[in-house]
């Protein structure tokens, strides 16, 4: 398949005529070919009205049409075999077994939302069946389905061309709810994204869908973002980047006549709390394990750990000692862009120069471009809690020790903490009471907490939560992976009364779908109503 430079617009390959963007090869800081013009507002314009147009359509598509489409695109993109991995591999610097993963990973989104979609559970249809002879008022009959929002903004992240990109989970779950998908394509990665893009396009034509069902845009700046946003016709937006880029996005959704949701996922330092015994017992695999967690893809990853809180005593010396010795040995990794490696750059210098963190260990320098050094720094808890900007994220492989004199410094570290994707419990039995004293604090700041594991990896399953509170996303309520997903991109509707000849499938009194339903607050009788 020849790279071409187009968007997609529904079914039409349609060339921008705005500033063009290009890949760069991060490893060499050589321009890809070809060169992708952005899209103009009539373009914004023709993607708007073509979802708005399938939108009704798509919504009632039958559950088994919306989850074979699903496991399409999923077909459509390991269809795409070596040349998705090349170019990918080619845009991002990524490795090529990371890449393969990845890929695995997307076409298991695609595939798990399928199978959600067939069971209906995601409907949550409530049924109240009447009670006409109720006294002193008679109770109608009210049946409860969720429906989908409308079409969706979705912007590709930098980190993840494949699985938090053009197919990735936003657009997955959205779909999944039944909402068409717009997606403006990241500018990192533009030949993987076409490719993907032409995927869902193909399946999109192959399940005989409207053809506004999906669409995919470029744009080099921050134009077409905001005109996406701020179509009266979208009516939810998925993100996965900055806090700025969030930020701005959900500025534009507050300042429409209609405001719009938008859920972003941006910043996060992933704290990791190290207990006495459990440092104590095993300080050096920790190390290891927290340093290999650290550097994992040049610390690329939103659920990075960043942070390291412990009591200060030999336990925490042996761990800083064991870690600066790995860190001091680990060889630099090109990141995802020049943009992403000077911002690195920039953190850590911030660090550097910073009068109250001290410098522990940095790895190798790097003899390619944009190559990462992973750096580890060491502060006191009164200096990090006297210092907001102590706590600012850092993309890439550099994390930040603060030593606690006690439990209670330990809980004030916590407390000033911003909302957080994941916070880690390292612990033994004797920490168990230590533990459990801070777990109220932690389940305000995060939203997956982990025991004796590391936050890098996110599984892909229905009890996963990926979310948190600001910054670490724009909507605590909501997880961006995991099944419930799909919940983001819906609204409850209640029918009152309805002839069963107009009610939906999901709701008629038959029950023809087999739906888990709540009937009359309980889980539905054999005998459907």
């Amino acid at each position: 398949m020849t790279l071409t430079g187009n968007m997609l617009i529904g079914q039409q390959a349609v060339t921008g005529s705005q500033q063009a963007l290009r890949a760069i090869d991060p490893a060499t800081d050589h321009p890809l070919e070809p060169a992708y013009p952005g899209a103009t507002g009539a373009h914004v314009e023709q993607a708007c009205a073509l979802a708005w147009a399938a939108f009704d359509s798509y919504r009632e598509t039958p559950l088994t049409v919306r989850a074979h489409f699903l496991e399409t695109i999923a077909d459509e993109i390991e269809s795409l075999g070596d040349e998705l991995i090349e170019r990918a591999v080619a845009e991002t610097g990524l490795p090529r077994p990371r890449i393969l993963g990845e890929r695995g990973r997307t076409c298991q989104q695609l595939r798990t939302f399928a199978r959600v979609v067939r069971a209906g559970d995601w409907l949550g249809v409530r049924v109240d069946t009447a009670l006409a002879q109720r006294q002193p008022l008679p109770r109608p009959d009210l049946r409860q389905r969720q429906v989908p929002l409308g079409p969706v903004a979705v912007f590709g992240a930098s980190n993840f061309p494949l699985a938090f990109s053009v197919a990735g989970g936003d657009s997955a779950s959205a779909l999944a709810a039944g909402c068409p998908v717009i997606v403006k394509a990241h500018g990192a990665h533009p030949g993987t994204s076409e490719l993907v893009g032409r995927a869902v396009a193909d399946a999109v034509k192959k399940c005989g869908l409207p053809e506004g069902v999906f669409s995919l845009l470029f744009g080099a700046g921050n134009d077409v973002g905001i005109a996406l946003v701020s179509d009266p016709r979208i009516k939810a937006v998925g993100f996965t980047g900055s806090r700025n880029g969030g930020i701005a996005l959900c500025k534009a959704a507050q300042a429409r006549p209609e405001p719009i949701p938008v859920f972003a996922e941006m910043s996060s330092i992933n704290p990791v709390l190290l207990f006495p015994a459990a440092l104590d017992a095993r300080g050096e695999a920790l190390a290891q394990g927290f340093v290999a967690s650290l550097t994992q893809g040049a610390g690329q990853f939103c659920t990075n750990p960043g942070l390291v809180i412990a009591r200060q005593g030999p336990g925490l010396e042996r761990f800083i000692k064991t870690a600066a010795g790995l860190v001091e040995r680990i060889t630099a990794q090109t990141m995802l862009t020049p943009g992403i490696f000077n911002a690195y750059e920039t953190g850590v210098g911030l660090l550097l120069e910073h009068a109250n963190a001290q410098l522990t260990a940095a790895g190798l320098r790097g003899e390619s471009p944009n190559q990462c050094q992973a750096h580890l720094f060491v502060t006191q808890a009164q200096d990090f809690l006297a210092d907001a900007a102590l706590q600012a994220e850092i993309f890439g492989a550099a994390s930040l020790i603060v030593q606690c004199a006690d439990d209670d410094e330990t809980r004030q570290v916590i407390e000033h903490l911003e909302g957080q994707l994941t916070a880690t419990l390292h612990l033994d039995d004797a920490d168990l009471e230590h533990a459990r004293a801070l777990l109220p604090v932690l389940e305000r700041k995060a939203g997956r907490l982990l025991v004796n594991g590391w936050p890098t990896g996110v599984e892909v399953s229905d009890a996963m939560v990926h979310g948190g509170p600001f910054p670490a996303t724009s909507d605590s309520r909501t997880t961006s992976v995991g099944t419930a997903a799909i919940l983001r991109f819906l609204r409850p509707v209640c029918y009152q009364d309805f002839p069963d000849s107009l009610l939906p499938a999901a709701l008629k009194h038959g029950n023809p779908l087999q739906l888990r339903r709540l009937l009359d607050g309980q889980g539905e009788a054999q005998d459907n109503v």
